[in-house]
């Protein structure tokens, strides 16, 4: 057996697995553990611990994925509950003066970050579902404060970019 088959093999395995892997939280029942979630799910982009000794699972499905599900568990690591998060009723309670933990804590990790210097700002981007073809934007100061939101157009839909 030649070296590269024993790792075109593990590779085809690791593929396989992450092909495995639940997008969404959805078949989970209240009660299941935090150790069936992450079997299932993979490894969270974010943990977050919660008031009564618990945690909080973010899974964000991005950078092009428009779906971050939040799943909580209880101090026992049985779950508790889940939800897509990024949502506009959710978008709705980011006002400015929250923290950056606030916002992770809420809406997970962005799709996109791009720093506005002139401004002295970093601006996180979420993708949704939408009718049409925006993004959610949130406005950070360099000390992490929420400074301004809103929606902006994903300029993934900007046909003026495309190349002939």
């Amino acid at each position: 057996m030649s070296v590269q088959r024993p790792v075109f093999l593990a590779a085809a395995a690791a593929a396989l697995l992450a092909a495995c892997q639940s997008y969404s939280p959805g078949g989970f029942q209240p009660g299941a553990t935090a150790v069936q979630v992450r079997e299932s799910m993979g490894v969270p982009t974010g943990t977050y611990p919660l008031p009564d000794g618990g945690v909080r699972y973010e899974y964000a499905r991005g950078p092009w994925g428009k779906h971050t599900y939040m799943i909580d568990f209880d101090a026992q690591a049985r779950l508790v509950r889940s939800e897509q998060v990024l949502t506009e009723n959710n978008f709705a309670k980011i006002r400015p003066g929250q923290t950056r933990d606030q916002v992770l804590f809420a809406i997970g990790h962005p799709s996109d970050v791009k720093q506005v210097r002139y401004q002295n700002q970093t601006v996180w981007s979420y993708r949704y579902d939408a009718i049409f073809c925006i993004w959610f934007q949130v406005s950070l100061s360099p000390e992490g404060q929420v400074l301004e939101v809103g929606n902006g157009p994903d300029p993934a839909c900007d046909r003026d970019n495309e190349r002939p």
